[in-house]
């Protein structure tokens, strides 16, 4: 049965759809050590980074397409990207600046690694294998987006709307004194949504999913409403994390034997909806 739910509002088309579902049996040592754990999860933790960013070499035409499809839909928001941001300026100075200094603040690289930090030595020093799983996931995925996004933006260039350029300026190879030309893709939409995409892996229920993805959208609309990136740079940065998530995640399938997705297929679609008043994605769980 096919559900659909909205998750939250300026974010782009994003489409991900993995097939084969693959199956491990592990006899994994139950009676291994904390530090024996940890070793084998930093192990992981490195092994998922390398396990994303070589997926590419083993796409299939339907993850080209999928991949081709997001493309399309960030290049699309390319051409609208002057306008959002001129819309954003009706109500930015209405955002509360409690909910502006969250946004710019939880998804911060050091503030990121604290929390997921916390979760993973949580599940190391209680032997709770799930947690343990759960933060190995969290560090990896932010450790892949994270020096994606440090390196790419560099190389990009892309004008930040703060500066007063329109969104079609750009210094590629910008290297010295980039922090106003460091726009796409973003960072924080990044760290925030790869945190939410895999702490939602724990739960079942479609609510609590659209919940916990609606306060991982927040940093991403707020470093629109405060000028540091464009309606596409979010669009991008987190159709990537799904990306980067669920390919680590079926890297972890074969390392633990507490696995999240045993019940249900992974197969993905983010569609984006236009109506007169605003932009959203559908998210498809098959």
């Amino acid at each position: 049965m096919k559900k659909a739910y909205f998750i939250f509002l300026f974010i782009s088309t994003a489409q991900v759809s993995f097939g084969q579902h693959n199956s491990y049996n592990l006899n994994l040592n139950v009676n291994k050590t904390k530090w024996q754990n940890f070793k084998y999860d930093l192990g992981n933790v490195f092994g998922g980074v390398g396990h994303a960013y070589t997926r590419p070499l083993h796409w299939e035409k339907k993850q080209w397409t999928n991949f081709g499809y997001t493309a399309v839909g960030t290049a699309s928001l390319f051409f609208v990207d002057d306008e959002f941001n001129g819309w954003v300026d009706g109500f930015r100075s209405d955002v509360p600046r409690w909910l502006a200094n969250y946004g710019n603040d939880v998804a911060a690289p050091g503030n990121n690694y604290m929390i997921t930090s916390a979760v993973y030595l949580t599940g190391l020093f209680t032997d709770n294998e799930k947690l343990r799983r759960t933060g190995v996931l969290l560090i990896s995925s932010a450790t892949a987006t994270g020096f994606f996004q440090q390196v790419f933006k560099r190389v990009v260039g892309r004008a930040r709307p703060k500066t007063g350029e329109n969104s079609n300026v750009f210094q590629p190879l910008h290297f010295v004194d980039f922090e106003n030309y460091d726009s796409f893709p973003s960072g924080h939409a990044m760290l925030a949504f790869t945190n939410a995409y895999a702490i939602a892996k724990q739960f079942e229920n479609p609510w609590v999913k659209a919940g916990i993805y609606t306060v991982g959208s927040i940093p991403g609309i707020i470093r629109i409403v405060d000028k540091f990136h464009w309606i596409s740079d979010i669009a991008f940065s987190t159709a990537f994390s799904i990306f980067v998530v669920e390919a680590i995640d079926r890297y972890l399938d074969k390392k633990y034997a507490t696995k999240y997705n045993d019940k249900r297929t992974k197969k993905l679609a983010f569609e984006l909806q236009f109506t007169p008043r605003q932009i959203g994605v559908i998210l498809h769980l098959d």
